[in-house]
């Protein structure tokens, strides 16, 4: 790998500077040197980038590598490989591992095993709870002093139902300026549901999950964060009734950011109609109705950023019955392809703010101060160049995931990764693995 190189000609989109122009940047030692127009080589490489897009690598929130404890499904190495193909420099590891992330131990054998892997970043998500079992606050103020440093806190995948005990999680995280992220569903309302509540599951059989039952969730979060002071994150907002609870909250100064994902801005429930499993996630899939809302609050700022919230599963689990199939699905290497495709192209958000939901906004809910931008002389390295224009079709055996759960497959996607530089070193080139693993 070079050490100095020179990215000729590509279209700068940097919001962190305010920046939308074609430049040349110069990297070495793993620090951008310089930017602006009609550089000099001085002895570095140079690569042609006419025509690609180079931004701030992209930030996930929301990431499941399963490791440790089902490293059939993914482990730490093949989710970094996969990010780095999607164009992400960072991603936030969750805790529903098995041990699961609730100690410091864990939470530092996490980092240790992204620093090992040397694709990305990869920062790890603690508990809220002791085994994510939500009756007893896990060791926070522990994995927040531990080398990991976390400040990112989420059972996802099972949500705190009891209020006393998400009180005092707020104020335990309020103390060291931490972040909760509480997967909204509650249990009752959401018991024994496969998919969305409506039409469409009355068609087909299935037992549903009401909206309700994630905007009463985030109703008591809310509600609570403006009590405690606290920093609330709302994870995979799926409905419109969500959106509507947190641009209020907002209205009111409340200290809330949200995220939303790819399959929610794409998908509809009626997907569902083949009964196939790759399709089932928690939060469920929702109406078209819900999707054009979803859109507006992206575009509006409402929902500050998009996660892929990639969960990746083993093909004889999520091959079952329906209602034995666990919920979740691949989105790293897919994430700025199908957004390309179906928000940006539509005119539903221009590339800057593709750019921005993407990077600059998710690292500054995380508070990465090497990631997002600006991209400016003495920054890290950390960047993506894609190519807004490339077609692609994803064939699951091609990915980096030890899974193949793509809702995906087969699809043809406009946007495509072309090189990602994680600290100074290429990750990915010319589309492919910068080391020839794929």
């Amino acid at each position: 790998m070079p050490e100095a190189f020179l990215l000729r000609g590509a279209r700068v989109i940097d919001p962190a500077a305010r920046r939308d122009e074609t430049l040349d940047v110069r990297v070495a030692d793993g620090i951008v040197t310089d930017v602006g127009a009609q550089l000099g080589v001085n002895h570095a490489e140079e690569i042609d980038c006419d025509g690609l897009v180079l931004a701030p690598g992209f930030v996930d929130l929301h990431t499941h590598l399963r490791e440790p404890g089902r490293e059939d499904a993914e482990t730490v190495a093949s989710g970094s490989r996969a990010a780095a193909r999607g164009g992400y420099t960072a991603v936030c590891a969750m805790a529903n591992t098995d041990p699961v992330a609730d100690s410091a131990g864990i939470v530092e054998q996490v980092a240790a095993l992204g620093r090992e892997a040397g694709l990305c970043d990869v920062h790890p998500v603690g508990a809220i709870t002791v085994g994510l079992a939500g009756e007893q606050l896990a060791e926070m103020g522990e994995m927040a002093r531990s080398a990991a440093r976390v400040n990112f806190f989420s059972d996802d995948g099972r949500c705190v139902q009891n209020a006393g005990l998400m009180r005092r999680a707020l104020e335990y995280a309020r103390t060291f300026d931490a972040i909760v992220a509480n997967h909204a569903e509650e249990r009752d309302l959401a018991s024994g549901g496969q998919m969305n509540e409506g039409e469409v599951s009355a068609l087909l059989g299935l037992q549903g999950v009401p909206a309700a039952a994630e905007e009463v969730v985030i109703a008591r979060d809310l509600a609570l964060a403006a009590l405690t002071g606290a920093r609330l994150h709302v994870p995979h907002v799926s409905t419109a009734g969500s959106v509507e609870l947190i641009r209020t909250a907002k209205a009111r100064g409340a200290r809330v950011t949200a995220e939303v994902t790819p399959h929610h801005l794409t998908l509809t429930d009626e997907v569902l109609t083949g009964y196939d499993p790759v399709f089932k996630v928690a939060p469920p899939l929702r109406t078209r109705e819900d999707i054009d809302v979803l859109r507006a609050a992206l575009a509006d700022g409402t929902i500050d950023c998009v996660a892929t919230d990639h969960a990746p599963h083993p093909q004889e689990d999520k091959e079952r019955e329906f209602d034995q199939a666990p919920p979740g699905m691949l989105n790293l290497e897919t994430a700025l392809g199908v957004l390309i495709g179906f928000l940006v192209d539509a005119g539903t958000i221009d590339l800057i703010r593709f750019v921005e939901v993407m990077s600059v906004a998710p690292a500054r809910v995380r508070g990465l101060a090497e990631q997002g931008g600006p991209i400016t002389p003495g920054a890290v390295a950390n960047l993506v160049l894609f190519d807004p224009t490339a077609a692609w079709t994803v064939e699951p055996e091609a990915l980096a995931s030890r899974s193949r759960n793509t809702p995906f497959a087969g699809r043809t996607l406009r946007g495509r990764v072309i090189h990602t530089i994680y600290r100074g070193l290429f990750t990915v080139r010319d589309g492919r693995d910068a080391d020839g693993q794929g």
